[in-house]
């Protein structure tokens, strides 16, 4: 125990973090832009300095054993002391105060945002957000018009002239009720499914215009039934079988547990999404936009 000192990093108790917040290594790399193996290894190198397991690897992701939850609350602590100190050193270095207003797309509010606002806050406790969630496409007007310090969507056509930062990656999932003819299925082509009766999101959402576009390459239409504003409401529009939905894997993965539905893969290259940050000129930004973006980018 007394090489914990001069031999547990701190890199090392974010990634642990990272893999008890996400309840799987793989999600948790994602999550930080590192490959598995890696984070695995560092849990591995966690678990060696301690001499206890830390983690129970499991077929669908990991459960922390009661070290684990120890060593959890404790580097929880670290982190939030390293976080606070940054902060007020932050302070004399940039001297952040204001309000940034910017415009995200529905899956990066969603999906990403509460957490990376709420740990800009903890370095950034002066500076206030205005978030205003818009499609993709708006964003991008937003941008051009100036209305925004900078903005978060799907990579879409129309960012020429542009700066464009990478934010996060997502993959689609097709969700379908349980007992589905498809519930079962390991994975699925769009091939599968086109024909089906849809839930879906507004029709100027970026999602839905993916989902138009490869249903033209297959000369038809996305029967959609229903049309809804949120996430949320699309997941249980599925649960009571109204139809099969597209929808974000950690979306999907939040209501498995709790809504009559089932996820499955999506075996296509368009699957598999990027977020971008857009903003008209970086170096112009002002000091809060510029350390939230630093932030956000930043991951490492």
């Amino acid at each position: 125990m007394n090489q914990l000192l001069r031999k547990l990093d701190l890199t090392s108790l974010r990634l642990f973090v990272a893999v008890c917040q996400e309840r799987n290594i793989a999600r948790a790399a994602e999550r930080e832009c590192i490959t598995s193996s890696a984070v695995s290894r560092r849990i591995s190198e966690i678990e060696t300095l301690i001499g206890l397991p830390v983690v129970i690897r499991e077929s669908r992701g990991i459960s922390v054993t009661p070290v684990g939850e120890t060593v959890l609350r404790y580097a929880q602590a670290v982190i939030a002391s390293i976080e606070s100190m940054e902060a007020e050193l932050s302070q004399y270095v940039t001297g952040a105060k204001g309000t940034v207003h910017i415009a995200a797309s529905l899956s990066a509010v969603v999906q990403f945002l509460p957490e990376d606002i709420a740990g800009f806050k903890r370095v950034f406790p002066d500076v206030d957000i205005e978030i205003e969630e818009r499609t993709s496409d708006n964003v991008l007007r937003s941008v051009r018009d100036g209305d925004i310090d900078f903005g978060i969507c799907n990579t879409v056509p129309g960012t020429d002239g542009l700066e464009r930062l990478p934010y996060r990656n997502d993959r689609l999932v097709l969700l379908v009720p349980a007992g589905h003819r498809l519930s079962r299925a390991t994975t699925v082509k769009f091939s599968d499914f086109v024909s089906e009766p849809f839930v879906g999101l507004g029709s100027d959402a970026a999602l839905m215009r993916l989902l138009g576009q490869q249903a033209q390459a297959f000369d038809q239409q996305l029967d959609t039934k229903i049309r809804v504003g949120s996430l949320d409401a699309l997941c249980r529009m599925v649960h009571v079988q109204l139809g099969i939905a597209v929808v974000p894997q950690q979306i999907g993965e939040l209501y498995i547990n709790t809504l009559n539905i089932r996820i499955v893969p999506i075996a296509e290259p368009w699957a598999a999404r990027s977020l971008v940050i857009v903003c008209r000129d970086r170096a112009r930004l002002t000091a809060p936009a510029a350390a939230l973006v630093n932030f956000l980018t930043n991951k490492d």
